[in-house]
């Protein structure tokens, strides 16, 4: 068995003394593990950094098997923003969540453009909001799917300010005022076409978005898998809150 496809890698973990256990996201083959040997290598190990692109091939004598992976480099990313705590951060926690709420070996090729569209985000200033439209992506492709195009209780498509916790639908500013409380605030950006703005956002509204998907990923990702919220996705979270007090 075998495959080449692109990928981007999400992990990679020590194996024996000198290779790596690594995961990539690609289009055709999804969420895939395989065998790096010599991955700890000066030259391999640089290639199979979080949030990297790459050309990957993998070979294995059967379909289940761990098998073999291999990869050139096409674009480093971890490297160039390794003195931007926040966007390193953003990349370790998009890889983490990828790896954990996706099943394994399931084509996947919209979680892929997804993935890949935050990455080239990075050097934009409305990189926040790519982050919370790939948490949002995520979930419709596992099911759980956001309605944010019009108010629950009115029908209304403007002024929705409001997240239902439960029907994870829209709520307007009025019919949701005295609910307040019981509700997650929906950010601006996340306009009532449920689509993203183009223009960058305010710490607040990128924590706000973090919120949200936050919640939806704990309800229904993560707490039916038994598993908690990755922690590289608490401390993302956590960066982002620290800048919202700053600003």
């Amino acid at each position: 068995m075998e495959w080449t496809d692109d990928a981007i890698v999400l992990s990679s973990r020590h194996y024996g003394e000198a290779s790596l256990i690594v995961q990539v996201l690609t289009p055709e083959n999804g969420r895939h593990a395989g065998l790096v040997r010599g991955g700890m290598s000066r030259k391999q190990r640089p290639v199979f950094q979080p949030g990297n692109s790459v050309r990957a091939t993998w070979r294995g004598r059967l379909s289940e098997h761990l098998g073999v992976l291999s990869a050139e480099l096409e674009t480093s990313r971890a490297g160039h923003w390794f003195d931007d705590a926040a966007r390193l951060a953003g990349i370790s926690a998009a890889c983490a969540v990828g790896e954990l709420a996706l099943p394994e070996r399931a084509p996947a090729p919209t979680v892929y453009q997804g993935l890949l569209a935050l990455l080239n985000a990075l050097d934009r200033d409305d990189w926040g909001e790519a982050y919370v439209a790939w948490e949002v992506g995520i979930l419709s492709e596992l099911g759980f799917g956001l309605d944010l195009q019009r108010c629950a209780a009115t029908g209304r498509r403007d002024q929705l300010a409001w997240v239902s916790p439960k029907s994870g639908r829209a709520v307007s500013l009025s019919a949701g005022q005295k609910y307040a409380d019981r509700l997650l605030r929906l950010p601006s950006f996340m306009n009532g076409n449920g689509e993203f703005g183009i223009a960058a956002s305010s710490w607040d509204e990128i924590s706000d978005g973090l919120t949200l998907t936050g919640y939806f990923l704990e309800r229904h990702v993560f707490n039916d898998q038994n598993r908690p919220v990755p922690g590289a996705r608490e401390r993302f979270a956590e960066i982002v809150r620290n800048l919202r007090a700053r600003s």
